[in-house]
């Protein structure tokens, strides 16, 4: 049972929740941050109910998506999971997801925690939570003005996750070397994961690459494959260090327009297993290894996991579907360098020729610093698009930089407002046709808000 102070932070939160929700707001943040003011330790004295403990799941990119995969695996198992779904990933949104499933004289109305942490949150959450299981999907440059240094903030994660019991496992991305460096200072369990399809990726490290040099001696990495960045087959010449032995692996994806099919193999099970993911892209698949390998660490069932899988439906705004006016959106979040490459390499692998709905935005949630776009291989995007209707509070950067990319004037416009770029971005496709929305956070909340009140949407919290 929670002590008297968690049970009076429960209750101010409880009615601060009651309230939002009354007026149609979706209280994913401010309910905890009341509970967090009354007592600091809230998450740490609910979570430390739930009869299967806390899973933790951060990164710089995948993290929603895993999350998610995740807690349907968990659910198919007969788990009954309280999870950060809405995607408020800061300490207060991982104590409105338990206000949310708590009641009023601190009965836990789950038995397991599964929160998605942001990555620059994660040493202090992880102190308090104390998981049972941390998995890290990888590490990109991301919002600098938030996260600075990649390498810093790396150091600070490696230097919480040392300081974790052992009865903490951690699962880790063994094909991002900052990743797999995390574990060097543990002797307790660790899971790898990671893609072995000699088909994918090349042998050349991308431009955006964050991690040119070992993170131990900083010498050059030397690559045999690069799947994303500095993401893919990776070893140091110079002082020894390797990608780990991954235990839980891909050795083939066959990539399509609507999913991808991978060959698992690995310590997993005593079979090699073929698993079916529903949403395109190789970073799904990626994120896919990172949910079987967490499955594994909680001991949950190989074959209650593929068939969680086999029926994922996207997150807010990661490839989610949104009928409208007899077209699709297809929603794709970008945020960073890295994001945006993936996912305009999961729009190009299948041979689309797209016509986008492209949104930038700089508040808080976005970053202030949009500067990332010069950055992402726009280049490669441009030849493809049929047409950009182009909108968000920095619309007019977005279409200088398509501009410098090379798609004509005439193939793109600006449109300021949300609803009125919505409607001719619609108009624009052909009937049954597909659009693709490429927006930072905030803009894709304003959009897809349009879409909510039109009704081809739910709002992003109630999903």
């Amino acid at each position: 049972m929670p002590d008297a102070l968690a049970l009076i932070a429960n209750a101010a939160g409880k009615l601060t929740r009651e309230g939002l929700r009354a007026t149609g707001r979706g209280a994913t943040a401010l309910p905890g941050l009341v509970a967090l003011t009354l007592d600091p330790n809230f998450i740490g004295a609910l979570s430390a109910e739930l009869e299967y403990g806390v899973a933790c799941v951060s990164g710089t990119n995948g993290k929603t998506t895993t999350a998610r995969m995740l807690a349907d695996i968990s659910r198919t198992a007969g788990w009954n999971p309280i999870h950060n779904r809405s995607g408020s990933n800061l300490d207060r949104g991982v104590a409105a997801a338990l206000l949310a499933h708590t009641s009023w004289s601190g009965e836990p109305g789950g038995n397991f925690g599964l929160f998605e942490i942001d990555e620059a949150s994660l040493p202090s959450a992880v102190g308090k939570l104390e998981p049972r299981v941390v998995v890290v999907t990888n590490l990109f440059r991301d919002q600098m003005d938030r996260y600075f240094e990649l390498d810093t903030l790396a150091k600070k994660i490696g230097d919480a996750l040392a300081a974790l019991p052992a009865t903490t496992t951690l699962v880790l991305n063994a094909d991002d070397p900052l990743v797999a460096n995390l574990a060097v200072r543990r002797d307790a369990k660790t899971i790898f994961f990671g893609v072995d399809d000699p088909d994918v990726g090349g042998v050349v490290p991308q431009a955006i690459s964050d991690a040119t040099r070992c993170p131990r001696c900083k010498s050059p990495l030397k690559y045999a494959r690069v799947v994303l960045a500095h993401v893919g087959d990776w070893s140091c010449p110079s002082c020894g260090l390797t990608r780990p032995p991954r235990d839980v692996s891909a050795t083939k994806i066959l990539l399509g327009p609507d999913g991808s099919e991978i060959a698992l193999a690995g310590t997993v099970g005593s079979i090699f297993e073929s698993v079916r993911v529903p949403i395109p892209g190789l970073y799904n698949a990626y994120n896919a290894l990172a949910a079987l390998a967490a499955a594994r660490a909680l001991d949950l069932g190989l074959a209650e996991a593929i068939r969680a899988l086999a029926n994922f439906r996207p997150a807010f705004g990661r490839l989610e579907k949104i009928e409208h006016k007899g077209r699709t959106l297809r929603l794709v979040l970008v945020k960073n360098p890295a994001g945006f490459n993936a996912a305009i390499g999961a729009l190009l692998e299948t041979g689309r020729t797209p016509r986008l709905l492209a949104a930038l935005s700089d508040r808080d949630a976005d970053g202030r610093d949009v500067s990332w776009i010069w950055d992402a291989d726009f280049e490669a995007l441009a030849p493809s698009v049929e047409h950009a209707v182009i909108t968000g509070l920095r619309g007019r950067d977005l279409a200088l930089r398509f501009k410098y990319a090379g798609l004509a004037k005439e193939r793109m416009e600006v449109v300021d407002e949300w609803s009125a770029a919505i409607d001719r971005a619609t108009m624009l496709a052909p009937e049954g046709g597909e659009v693709v929305v490429l927006a930072t956070y905030t803009a894709m909340q304003a959009l897809r808000a349009v879409l909510a009140h039109a009704g081809a949407a739910v709002p992003f919290w109630e999903d």
